[in-house]
């Protein structure tokens, strides 16, 4: 399956399609081409972790922080409401 990085700055990328856990999920970031599992099932377009983001760190996607992560996030997860805060919500 295919994903997108927009900015060498994210730390999530948006799936092409369906993604079940145990999954082969591939996207370029920063010119470098990288292959990664999925840990969880990801609904199409939506995020998945192309990094390992620890608990009250920034989410990034298209270079700009979308929330803070509630828990730490592994590398392959299903990024959404259930793990990631608005900055409202963490003040």
């Amino acid at each position: 399956m295919k994903a997108i990085v927009i900015d060498a700055r994210d730390n999530v990328a948006v799936v092409l399609g369906e993604v079940k856990k145990g999954d082969e999920v591939s996207f370029v970031k920063g010119g470098i081409a990288y292959e990664i599992t999925a840990s969880s099932d990801v609904p199409i377009y939506h995020k998945i972790a192309s990094a390992f983001i620890p608990k009250g760190q920034p989410v990034v996607k298209y270079g700009e922080h979308i929330g803070i992560a509630a828990d730490d996030i592994q590398l392959g997860s299903h990024v959404h409401v259930h793990n990631v805060l608005s900055k409202r919500e963490s003040m």
